[in-house]
């Protein structure tokens, strides 16, 4: 009889910080760094703020989710068990937002850089080679995936240290603002709170790291103690970074109306600080960061394929199939790599844009199934049980819909378009709604038998 080949379970707790702060790259603060500071009237760190308090009860519910559903899948695997499969798939085509996007996103400013530095390629030249490489290393297996995550996230902390050093350096000599202590990056009178949140709103594309360490969930040993701990220190550590990086760069360079380029701020900060060979030691690491979360989010994406594959929601033959040399989806892999080559078309906007949108929806989807799963169904009714599975989500909730009001319109626009095509899919999939979707078949008895068997 032949057996179905499974993930193996080879990641523990460092590897998994790892995979998510590659994921959500450290560096990623220049990304949006000129355009938000502007956006908020110099008030990046304050926004940072409520994205991570934010991103804080959103990684609360992940963890709680993976507790009781420690598989591959996400939001998409807690909201169709905890709520309805219905709901699971409207979750998971949410979710399909960004992690398809996010790769192209990574892909399209690693051409441009690229580009900018060595012109007698194309943008799309270079795009196409980040993909051929990022591929490949995805196509041997999630431990070169962490291997390679664990290099570029030791470059990046290099250049972190130096950025930190020379900022202080600078500042104690009376660059910028002449001061390492200012209340002005937190609280200014040119800005408002609504600028603080629509500046947040933007920024929570930059925490989408723990999100994505729940889908590596079958690869984790003891994945229902690893990646609880794990979403915590990754959302943490980042949001940390992007608080202290953007605070010194609000007062080093507290002229957030003058960069020649907002888009690339970052070079125009490291330059001040540091010169031209700081300057170019920010484009090597900026790109390595970027390359870092290609590899991380091509991997996570092909995994939520692989979950709904094996659900049949996509056609098993293809999305549920596990190359049994690599133990890796290899078609996933391979389809993502497809579609990122079509999504070239796009502009980073609206790239940015489609993401933006179904993280937040996801986040959401996420704390309800909090509430479903342990306060509904499992009647977890006491004083410390309604704080932990009613109002904690409940804030977490608030929160999201805050945020999520505060996008643009045309983030709305493409994100209820893409919607209103998954419900298309759907009512197809479902004969009109006359049926209930495939669902994810958990055999709890088999699962913690492989676990117990990779721990001893």
């Amino acid at each position: 009889m032949r057996t179905e080949a499974e993930f193996k379970r080879v990641l523990t707790l460092f590897p998994v910080v790892l995979f998510g702060l590659a994921y959500m790259v450290p560096l990623t603060v220049f990304t949006t760094y000129g355009i938000v500071s502007q956006l908020t009237k110099g008030m990046l760190p304050a926004a940072y703020i409520v994205t991570l308090l934010t991103m804080l009860f959103t990684a609360y519910s992940y963890g709680r989710m993976v507790k009781a559903y420690p598989y591959a899948g996400s939001a998409y695997t807690y909201a169709q068990k905890s709520l309805n499969p219905h709901i699971g798939f409207c979750a998971g085509w949410i979710l399909l937002l960004d992690y398809l996007f996010l790769p192209m996103l990574n892909y399209l400013v690693s051409g441009i850089y690229l580009n900018a530095e060595f012109p007698s390629l194309p943008a799309w030249a270079w795009s196409l080679l980040v993909i051929i490489i990022v591929t490949l290393i995805n196509v041997r297996g999630i431990k070169l995936v962490a291997g390679v995550n664990f290099a570029l996230i030791a470059f990046q902390f290099i250049f972190i240290t130096a950025f930190i050093i020379l900022s202080i350096k600078g500042l104690l000599t009376g660059e910028g603002a002449g001061t390492l202590f200012s209340t002005l990056p937190f609280f200014n009178l040119d800005g408002s709170v609504s600028l603080v949140f629509s500046g947040a709103a933007i920024l929570c594309l930059s925490f989408l790291g723990f999100d994505a360490v729940t889908t590596i969930s079958e690869e984790t040993v003891n994945a229902k103690k690893i990646i609880p701990r794990a979403i915590f220190l990754v959302t943490i550590i980042g949001g940390v970074l992007f608080i202290v990086i953007s605070y010194l760069g609000q007062l080093i360079y507290p002229n957030y109306m003058s960069f020649n380029d907002p888009d690339s701020a970052g070079l125009e900060i490291a330059a001040l600080i540091g010169g031209n060979a700081f300057k170019a030691f920010f484009f090597a690491a900026f790109l390595a960061g970027g390359f870092g979360t290609a590899t991380s989010s091509h991997a996570s994406v092909s995994r939520l394929l692989y979950a709904m594959g094996r659900d049949n929601v996509l056609p098993k033959r293809i999305f549920g199939y596990i190359y049994p040399k690599y133990r890796t989806p290899v078609f996933n892999i391979i389809i993502v790599s497809l579609v990122a080559l079509s999504l070239m078309l796009f502009s980073l906007e609206t790239v940015s844009s489609f993401i933006s949108f179904g993280a937040l929806s996801a986040f959401t989807l996420v704390h309800i199934s909090v509430f479903a799963h342990y306060y509904v169904r499992n009647k977890k009714r006491s004083l410390k049980d309604s704080v932990l599975y009613l109002i904690i989500p409940l804030i977490g909730v608030i929160l999201c819909i805050w945020l999520w009001t505060s996008l643009s319109q045309l983030a709305f626009m493409l994100g209820l378009s893409w919607m209103a095509i998954g419900i298309v899919y759907l009512a197809y999939l479902t004969k009109f709604f006359t049926k209930r979707p495939p669902e994810l078949a958990i055999d709890e008895v088999a699962i913690e038998e492989r676990q117990t068997t990779i721990s001893s």
